[in-house]
Order: structure tokens, then sequence, then C-alpha cells
């Protein structure tokens, strides 16, 4: 099916798409598109871990001066920019060298849901976790990253249904809040984020308010207004309301096996181990939104039920029933592995296939030998 994607954020068409086109111009044509999206997800990735080994449970910036150093945070801005410009110019590249392809936009918006949730564990580290002073609960945390991979989700789901992704407008200015959080971090320190900013406020208070507020204020209705114009316009993909509301089942059960686990789990999981409990939530959202893609992309039907769902409700019933006791932390190592392995499998795999299918390579603009 034919790529199409609306953007009507001024932030994006007046600011960030001149900066763009200025920077498109230094690329080499022989560079691939998928190149350039892959080494801007590399680029999060590997900020992700270089956060997590200062502050692997979300205490260092909880202290006065903050116990990461401050070239970290500078270099978390960087890397920010560097991946969001990246993901801007991939598909602007791709029409450049005129190699738009089924490939490059599946591996554009698979790895865009991976990275969603790695932005967002990374900025947790900005804030620290509550410390009865300053900070954001675990809960907080995980609430906060449901709702930015509800709004993804929702995005896609809009497009399964109407053939057309609009872009959100929480992307562009959220990228933008992110890197000005990282510069400020960097050169203020941490202390700006532990002082009440307006009427006994903290800064974080008021980004989770924004989030809650743009996300089902503005990003959600908008999604359903577009169905609906869709539906009204007969323009809609799907005819039964059960095939356009499919896609959605999965992610929904997911996040209510996830929040079961959360509230009940006995050794309070969520405030033991919060990096590895989120890291696991995004990677298993991402697996879920990537089957969702493929099926809009390929016009398909997503199954019902993800795989995921099965072991997760296994690991779920033990850790309330008690069962692992001690080793509740032990599941939930061994169920990250699982999902993170099976979710790099499934890439893989899905790169290789289409690469084989369309008779590209993923990362060069040569074209196959045909067998």
């Amino acid at each position: 099916s034919q790529y199409s994607a609306v953007d009507t954020n001024p932030l994006s068409v007046y600011i960030m798409q001149p900066i763009w086109n200025k920077i498109i111009k230094i690329v080499p044509l022989w560079i691939a598109p998928n190149l350039l999206t892959f080494s801007g997800f590399v680029m999060i990735l590997f900020n992700y871990f270089l956060i997590s080994f200062y502050d692997w449970d979300y205490t260092a910036s909880g202290t006065s001066p903050g116990l990461v150093p401050s070239w970290v945070w500078l270099f978390s801005a960087f890397t920010t920019f560097c991946a969001y410009a990246l993901d801007s110019i991939d598909g602007k590249h791709a029409r450049r060298t005129q190699s738009s392809t089924p490939l490059g936009e599946l591996f554009d918006h698979g790895l865009d849901s991976w990275a969603t949730s790695i932005f967002v564990l990374s900025f947790f580290s900005v804030c620290s976790r509550d410390n009865g002073k300053t900070g954001v609960s675990v809960y907080t945390m995980y609430i906060y990253l449901s709702i930015v991979l509800f709004n993804f989700m929702c995005s896609h789901w809009e497009k399964y249904n109407t053939g057309v992704l609009f872009l959100p407008w929480g992307y562009d200015i959220s990228q933008v809040v992110l890197i000005a959080a990282y510069l400020l971090t960097g050169t203020v320190g941490v202390e700006v984020w532990q002082k009440p900013l307006l009427f006994g406020y903290y800064i974080t208070d008021v980004l989770v308010i924004l989030l809650i507020g743009f996300s089902l204020f503005l990003s959600f209705p908008q999604t359903l207004y577009n169905i609906h114009r869709a539906h009204v316009k007969k323009t809609l993909k799907n005819d039964s309301l059960y095939e356009g509301l499919l896609p959605l089942v999965s992610p929904l059960l997911l996040f209510v096996l996830l929040t079961v686990w959360v509230v009940l789990s006995p050794s309070n999981i969520l405030a033991k181990q919060p990096r590895l409990f989120l890291w696991m939530v995004g990677v298993a959202f991402s697996n879920v939104i990537c089957k969702v893609i493929v099926c809009q992309m390929s016009g398909t039907r997503p199954e019902l039920l993800h795989w995921f769902l099965f072991p997760l409700a296994l690991v779920v019933c033990a850790a309330i029933s008690g069962l692992p006791g001690r080793t509740e932390e032990a599941a939930l190592g061994l169920f990250s592995a699982l999902v993170t392995a099976a979710h790099l499998h499934y890439g893989v795999c899905v790169g290789r296939q289409l690469s084989e299918h369309l008779n590209i390579y993923i990362f060069s603009l040569k074209k196959r030998v045909q067998e």
C-alpha cells in the first residue's frame, strides 16, 4: 500500500522541517535511508545503557549534586538531537534517492515503537525516583510510560483504520522538550528539578500534567475524530467494528496483565526493579505494535491474542499467588530476556523476508542479484 502521512504540527512545519531540509543536503547519496534510521536508534540505545550504568535504580539524580556526570546529560542531548534528526530525514532521503520501500516504512516505525519507550526510560533518570523530598514515584513512571505507548499505539491503530498516518503533535514537542531538559540538567545540574517551579509544583509535575492533558484531550480525541471522518467519507479500511477494534485487544490485555502484576506483586516488583520492569514493558509493547504495523501494511488481519500474553499471564499468576516468592525478580529477569530475544529475532526475520521479497538490501542501495 502507498505510504501516506500528514503532519500539521506548526513546530514541525515552520521550524524543524526547514532545518531538516538543510541537514539532508549533507547526506551522501550512496547512503541507504535505513542506515540513517538504524544509526539514530543505535545512538538512543547506547545512550540508554550509558545512563543505566550510572543510574541503574533511578536514584542518582535524587541527591544533590547528582551522581551522573554532567557530560552524560550533554551527550544525551546530543544523541537525542541526532536520533530526532535522523528519524526526520530518513524518509526525505529515501525520496531523494528514489529508494522508498515498505521495508523502509516498517523499519522506521518498528524502531520508533521501541525507541519511544527508551526515550521515556532515559528521561526518568533526569527526574529520579521519589525519595520523600523530590522525584517521581515508580508508579507515576509506569503510568507515564503507558500513556506515551498508548499514544503511539493510537496513531498506528488510526492508520490501520484510515490508511493515513497522522503524525502526532506530541512527537516533535516531546523531542524538543527532551533535548532542552538534558541541556538544562547538563549545564545547571539536577538541582533544577529539585526546586518547586510554580505554586509548589515541580517541573516534573508540570510535565506529567502536560503529557496527560495532551494525550487525553488532544491526541486521543484527534484519533477518534480522524477515524469518524473516514467513516463518514466511507474511506475506512475495515467494514466491521470487530475488525476495526481488533488491533487494540492485545495491547489492552498486555496493559491489564502488567498493571495487575504491578499492583498485586508480593515483593513490590516495580519498586524493586523499576528499570528492568519498565524495559520489559517497552519491548513487549513494541512487539505487539510491530505486528499491527505489519498487518496494516500488508492488509492482513491481526491475530486476536499476541503470544507474549500467555507466558506473561503464567508469570503474573505465579507472582501474585506468591509461588516464586524470592525468585519473583528472577522470573522478571527471565521473562524480560525472553521478550527481548523474541523481539530481536522477530525484527531480523521480518527484515530478511522483506529484503528478499523486495529484492533489496536493508543497509545498502545496491540491488540484489536475481537468483
